[in-house]
């Protein structure tokens, strides 16, 4: 989101997002608490989700889709035995079975949702529906037919069976994956009714809970120490792309948006991926490597 007032402010805020707050409120906060012109964040939550959320300030914002299309890794409670018409503790109880699956029976059904599999993404979602999110269709009482997706799950592990006929997981997944939608799948592939007590991320791209700041800290923070002290630098995203260097000439190209020759850089073994391309210590691109070409993809202004 652009913004006339604030300042220019670039690089990451790891927010562990608290329970019962929308994604875009984060923003608007943090926003408001670093007095910054733009930022955005990387995969949404629903306010019932708690975790790592990712935001994007300044320049770091053109780098939203490598985070956002990350694998995400979540633990999660599943309550046995009820189900809920949203699928989560927030909804109302729609139905109830006696049958609690034993972790023996867990086990054996677990590998069946490992890899590629259909989901049908819960009604109460922000998936939109001839433009209007299917949340708020639901909640006017509409029948909302929701497309099936296929999603890939990397992942999945019963981490604990818990009291009050509980139990905890952790699932590594792609981008798009509803939590909520595979533990109402797991107690139906198990003969019961289930649905999610709570639901954490722990991972979403690169970042995970060890560089979280709390979200209440934040402000306080903003007061008593300098931002680089706390703001992840924008390549803290990209630990997964090749980084090449780029002479001064070719670094101002490629800052002009115009594309340089490969001759000059080992990138044969890169053709037709992306990197990162720096001059000195500065990332001045996200580049696209093609035999006869180095292309711009992001430009970055720092």
């Amino acid at each position: 989101m652009k913004h006339k007032k604030g300042e220019n402010i670039n690089g990451w805020l790891i927010v562990d997002k608290p329970r019962d707050i929308g994604s875009t409120q984060v923003v608007n906060l943090t926003r408001k608490w670093l007095n910054a012109k733009k930022n955005g964040h990387a995969g949404t939550l629903d306010p019932f989700a708690t975790g790592v959320l990712p935001i994007a300030f300044g320049e770091a914002t053109k780098l939203l889709p490598y985070v956002t299309d990350g694998k995400k890794e979540y633990e999660f409670i599943i309550q046995w035995g009820k189900a809920t018409n949203t699928d989560d503790s927030e909804g109302e109880i729609i139905g109830e079975s006696q049958k609690i699956p034993t972790r023996e029976e867990i086990l054996s059904v677990l590998p069946q949702f490992i890899g590629k599999i259909k989901q049908i993404p819960p009604a109460y979602s922000a998936i939109k529906i001839n433009g209007e999110r299917a949340y708020n269709l639901a909640r006017k009482g509409e029948d909302v037919a929701m497309p099936e997706r296929e999603v890939e799950i990397y992942a999945l592990e019963l981490l604990e069976e818990l009291e009050n006929h509980q139990a905890r997981f952790r699932v590594e997944c792609s981008k798009g994956t509803y939590v909520r939608t595979l533990g109402h799948d797991l107690a139906q592939k198990l003969g019961t009714l289930g649905y999610l007590q709570e639901l954490r991320r722990t991972k979403c791209g690169n970042f995970g809970l060890e560089s979280k700041i709390l979200l209440e800290n934040i402000k306080n923070l903003v007061h008593s120490i300098p931002l680089k002290e706390f703001l992840l630098p924008l390549e803290t995203s990209l630990r997964d792309i090749a980084v090449i260097a780029v002479s001064e000439v070719d670094a101002n190209k490629l800052k002009l948006g115009q594309g340089v020759s490969p001759k000059a850089y080992q990138v044969q073994n890169l053709i037709g991926h992306e990197a990162a391309a720096y001059f000195e210590d500065n990332l001045i691109a996200i580049v696209r490597i093609e035999e006869k070409r180095i292309s711009p993809v992001r430009v970055f202004n720092l």
